[in-house]
């Protein structure tokens, strides 16, 4: 009798896991306005993500280390790995948002521990703002520090061969410009590093500058420098849709259809061309959700756990 319910406690834990599991692999319920998600915000229901908390003693933080020096400016990376860490493991790096005018590499703290725990080695990039530079500075920032994380790989426990590029709204954008622009290129005995990277993670990018809002042309022309109508080929050259080959790596989006800042067609857009050239997109489209879908604590587990199977499959640990 002992041995029978042991054996039904056991199967009953079981069970309670694999329905933990399989609710997070189901999009949560979004709500039917910004008007009632704010209400639910306010009313204390709609629980969002913590950014601001104590580094786990676990992990190993190289705080701003300096990956490039342009005049007086010296722009920064954090880099993070759990301190048991032995030999070499994938690298993920993220790419803050903040429509290419503001934001902090501090932004992802909570993707970036999270990822370092589960035995990644995780980093985040600051790149020139749209205030002090204009379009393709940030690209060439974004460029520039996948190569030195590459460079460095040996004192970070990075594997060089493995790595993905996560980015959200302006993040996602030169995540995506890096990732397409980059993706014919290969390392040769001359020059071993490249920006390329074997996986994208795009939260609710633009991936079409040309194609944007009247209210969002105003961000897009300080972003560029000019309107299009003076430089119509600059707009089409920061757009990462048009550079998109049946070599562009694998690609995960997430977008909700409650977004205001960036129309979830645009992910439409960009999962549609990826499939017609063959290359593996992972479409999720959150009915009910707004921009920055991430930071409620429902979607941003329903995110990661989508994530992890991504990157198992494209950039493994073993």
């Amino acid at each position: 009798m002992k041995k029978q319910v042991l054996i039904f406690i056991g199967l009953m834990a079981l069970l309670s896991g694999c329905k933990s599991e399989q609710h997070v692999s189901i999009p949560p319920k979004g709500y039917s306005s910004n008007a009632m998600l704010k209400m639910a915000y306010a009313a204390g229901t709609l629980k969002i993500v913590e950014t601001d908390f104590p580094i786990p003693e676990t992990i190993k933080e190289y705080k701003d280390v300096t990956y490039k020096t342009l005049d007086s400016i010296a722009l920064k990376l954090d880099i993070y790995h759990t301190k048991s860490l032995k030999g070499k493991a994938p690298l993920i790096i993220f790419i803050h948002g903040g429509s290419w005018k503001k934001g902090n590499k501090d932004d992802y703290l909570v993707y970036l521990t999270s990822y370092a725990e589960k035995g990644y080695v995780t980093a985040t990039v600051q790149y020139r703002l749209a205030g002090v530079a204009k379009f393709p500075a940030q690209l060439l920032d974004v460029q520039d520090a996948v190569v030195w994380l590459k460079q460095n790989a040996d004192a970070f426990h990075i594997d060089p061969g493995k790595v993905a590029l996560v980015g959200g709204s302006a993040g996602g954008h030169l995540a995506m410009m890096n990732a397409f622009t980059n993706s014919s290129k290969t390392a040769s005995d001359k020059d071993p590093f490249t920006p390329k990277v074997q996986a994208l993670v795009n939260f609710y990018g633009p991936c079409d500058l040309i194609d944007v809002a009247e209210k969002d042309k105003p961000t897009v022309e300080y972003f560029i420098g000019k309107s299009e109508q003076e430089a119509p080929e600059l707009y089409k050259a920061a757009s990462p849709l048009y550079f998109i080959t049946k070599m562009a790596p694998p690609t995960i989006t997430f977008h909700g259809t409650l977004d205001e800042l960036v129309p979830y067609e645009q992910s439409d857009r960009l999962h549609e061309k990826l499939e017609e050239l063959g290359v593996p997109s992972y479409y999720h489209k959150l009915e009910g959700w707004p921009h920055t879908l991430d930071a409620s604590v429902k979607v941003n587990a329903y995110a990661q756990y989508h994530m992890d199977r991504f990157f198992e499959k494209h950039i493994p640990k073993n």
